[in-house]
């Protein structure tokens, strides 16, 4: 008996290296992945952290890094330049964020319902500002509104010789780029130009889930254009409307492209044109205090949070869920 169960007792095998080679593979293949998204993605989030809490100047070395406590945020709460930062972008925010969305709209829907047969070739066009480069484009409009040659003032300075109409507009030449309250709503302007196309093609992927059928209806009852849109399509874009306004929100508090290369750095006009993202810039690099702008960062992203979670509210459960 004693043999017999010694027989029946299972051998445990080693597994053959076919085997290893199966279960290990695919945790290979995704690897690179998350050695790239530890290295650049968590390990600044992590560090940066760490650094609010520190006072550190870069070229002193690791070595010197000093633990000073919430001094940074303090710092950054009473610095009237960090709330002027802050108002600025906010400023430019509303300003530019707002018309993307009242433009892109009426402008998709009348693409997808008017113009279907150019509908790809439209929305591609106005796209294409979106894809070229930030600088580029904050160059062309820097020539643009340049005071004796930009395009902008020959355009106003023909417009004030049209009978009728001239006297609404200037007989001299205006200083946009070098008078502050002219600053903004010409960095708001490009900023409006640039993502217009961007909202577009969002909203036009929204206005392709909407059943075409409803429409079919609501002309069969007499519906209007009007109608249509005001009953119709905005209802059913609020899930898209919440996602783009979340999107504007987070990409317009992150302004720097555009106001860094139209303002020379934003260093003039009593810094009329500088966003906290730029201010940040100028504390981690110019005046070399990282734990100040690292502290900066998680106050702007709070900013960030508080107003994704209000657009949130202001949508809504709709705004997540047509059906509800």
């Amino acid at each position: 008996m004693q043999s017999l169960s010694k027989t029946a007792t299972p051998v445990r095998r080693r597994p053959s290296w076919g085997i290893v080679q199966r279960r290990l593979a695919p945790y290979l293949f995704i690897s690179p992945f998350f050695i790239l998204f530890i290295g650049f993605g968590l390990f600044p989030i992590v560090f940066s952290a760490y650094l609010s809490f520190h006072e550190w100047a870069p070229a002193s070395g690791l070595g010197n890094m000093r633990f000073v406590g919430l001094e940074n945020y303090h710092f950054n709460l009473t610095d009237p330049w960090f709330w002027k930062s802050l108002a600025n972008t906010a400023w430019l925010a509303v300003a530019s964020g707002l018309p993307q969305h009242l433009i892109a709209i009426p402008l998709a829907f009348a693409l997808h319902t008017g113009f279907r047969r150019f509908k790809n070739f439209l929305s591609a066009a106005y796209f294409l500002p979106y894809i070229t480069s930030s600088v580029a484009v904050a160059l062309i409009f820097f020539t643009l509104f340049a005071t004796n040659f930009g395009l902008v003032n020959q355009l106003l300075g023909w417009l004030h010789t049209v009978p009728v109409i001239g006297a609404l507009f200037p007989s001299e030449p205006i200083n946009w780029l070098g008078r502050a309250p002219y600053i903004k709503p010409v960095i708001a302007f490009v900023v409006v130009w640039r993502f217009v196309g961007w909202n577009l093609v969002l909203y036009l992927a929204g206005l392709q889930a909407i059943p075409r059928v409803l429409y079919e209806a609501a002309q069969v009852d007499g519906a209007s254009t009007w109608q249509q849109f005001r009953y119709i399509t905005l209802p059913l874009l609020r899930p898209i409307m919440f996602f783009a306004v979340t999107l504007t929100l987070i990409g317009s508090f992150q302004l720097f492209d555009e106001p860094y290369v139209m303002t020379n750095g934003g260093r003039t006009l009593a810094e009329a044109g500088q966003t906290t993202a730029m201010y940040m810039f100028r504390t981690a690099f110019e005046f070399s205090e990282m734990g100040t702008a690292a502290a900066m960062s998680w106050l702007l992203f709070a900013v960030i949070g508080v107003l994704t979670f209000i657009n949130n509210r202001v949508f809504g459960r709709s705004g997540l869920n047509p059906d509800t």
